[in-house]
């Protein structure tokens, strides 16, 4: 298996399809749910992605997924009749969350760096909330080597991530990305914008931010009580594991009493028991949703610590203007 790459490189062209495909062909609201597929080339130490399709709304049922499965197939192999870079480097989806971590994304992820044989292949998160305030909200990410360990045996129970030393921080690692532009594209954006034909962006000074910190807000709070209803669920496996474990020591205890008693009347011991048969051994849950509500927790704060932080500054200097 090749060693995975360290950086990804997004051509414009990418970007810009991702934009329309995100926000709908218009200027209205983005729409919820936007995946697509990735595709590029390696080059080096670098991904380089180069092109990109937009798939199809993700439905309930299975046939609907087999025909989205389908339709990508039936994608790059057109793509690859045309001569065109045709190797699947990953996929992208639109949040409006920064991290939007989820069993779904996780085991999606899993998958595409599996079925490809390597570790290259990426997740990109397109905010367009964060976007639509002016600013760019784009980040790559990949599953751990570690995660991939765990994935692999199938199994998110405690000893499970202690043997690997695998915890919510480290389930995902960020790739650092770049934004590529051809030349040509650099000088018509320089005479653009030197004829007047392209409006300075003035996103970036709209002070009012209350609708993405309400909605930043709001999501924290299910998330944290996704977080309590899980530790409710973790605390009572403990509790039921610790009375078994006292029912198993009374069990010994009442067996060796009698088997004391027995010796001291001349008499045969009890034969041995099978305590997995009369105590049958209880399944921890499994701590895998524990782990991405903490992930998506971390992202919420420092998502909060950003949008409160930039509008804070923008009000400290119309202040100062005032």
């Amino acid at each position: 298996m090749a060693s995975a790459t360290t950086s990804c490189r997004v051509d414009g062209l990418v970007l810009l399809r991702i934009l329309r495909h995100c926000h709908g062909y218009t200027n209205e609201a983005p729409l919820d749910i936007c995946s697509g597929v990735l595709q590029g080339m390696i080059n080096g130490s670098v991904l380089e992605v180069t092109d990109c399709f937009a798939t199809p709304m993700e439905a309930s049922e299975e046939e609907d997924n087999d025909e989205i499965a389908e339709y990508s197939e039936q994608m790059l192999r057109l793509v690859r009749e045309v001569n065109s870079d045709h190797v699947q480097v990953g996929w992208y989806i639109s949040s409006l969350e920064r991290s939007p971590f989820s069993r779904v994304i996780m085991e999606t992820q899993y998958q595409y760096q599996r079925s490809l044989s390597h570790e290259h292949s990426i997740l990109l998160i397109y905010n367009p909330m964060e976007t639509m305030q002016g600013r760019l909200s784009l980040e790559a990410y990949r599953l751990s080597s570690k995660a991939m360990e765990v994935m692999n045996e199938g199994t998110f129970t405690e000893k499970s991530l202690q043997e690997h030393k695998l915890s919510w921080s480290s389930m995902f690692e960020q790739v650092p990305l770049d934004l590529h532009r051809s030349t040509l594209a650099n000088t018509l954006l320089l005479e653009l914008s030197s004829t007047g034909a392209v409006e300075p962006p003035h996103e970036f000074l709209t002070v009012g931010g209350s609708s993405q910190l309400e909605t930043c807000m709001r999501l924290m709070m299910d998330t944290v009580d996704d977080a309590s209803q899980d530790i409710n669920r973790y605390s009572q496996f403990l509790k039921q594991q610790q009375r078994q474990q006292q029912q198993i020591s009374q069990h010994k205890m009442r067996r060796q009493q009698e088997n004391t008693a027995r010796q001291q009347r001349g008499e045969a011991p009890l034969p041995e028991e099978d305590l997995d048969k009369l105590f049958k051994p209880m399944q921890a849950p499994p701590r895998l949703d524990g782990l991405l509500v903490s992930q998506q927790l971390s992202s919420y704060g420092k998502q909060l610590r950003e949008v409160a932080g930039s509008n804070l500054s923008k009000l400290l200097v119309l202040k100062s203007m005032q």
